[in-house]
């Protein structure tokens, strides 16, 4: 399968996980007011988050900036990992929610890997071990 093809399902993919979320981060849903009380963050928390979670898609949609919606949204799904494992746990709906972030995490490396090339850092990390083996 063609890797163009192949990185349109991924980018879709975790812009349909992210996106999924944005409306009750923007219309402060009690289950999202109830979620970043539990981290310590007000509203102004969980609508920084969602307004760079639209942001990702946005990127993840614009060919010409995927690498850096991906970049994007691996660092916020990080931060949703690491706030599931110390806090927020895997119980009910929070367990959903924290799968749906390691999914978006794994899609998102993969996004960056096809678009390695668009990253300065990941492509000079790539040239640099392509000419050690050829060596």
């Amino acid at each position: 399968m063609n890797t163009k093809i192949i990185s349109w399902i991924l980018q879709l993919a975790v812009v349909v996980i992210l996106g999924n979320t944005l409306f009750f981060k923007f219309t402060d849903a009690p289950e999202t007011v109830e979620l970043f009380s539990q981290l310590g963050m007000g509203a102004v928390g969980y609508k920084l988050i969602g307004t760079l979670e639209l942001l990702a898609c946005i990127l993840l949609l614009i060919p010409s900036s995927v690498a850096f919606g991906a970049l994007l949204a691996w660092g916020l799904m990080t931060g949703a990992i690491l706030a599931h494992v110390t806090k927020i746990g895997f119980e009910g709906e929070a367990g959903i929610l924290g799968s749906m972030a390691i999914i978006a995490w794994v899609l998102s490396i993969f996004i960056m890997y096809i678009h390695r090339a668009s990253l300065p850092l990941l492509s000079a990390v790539f040239k640099k071990n392509k000419s050690e083996l050829n060596s």
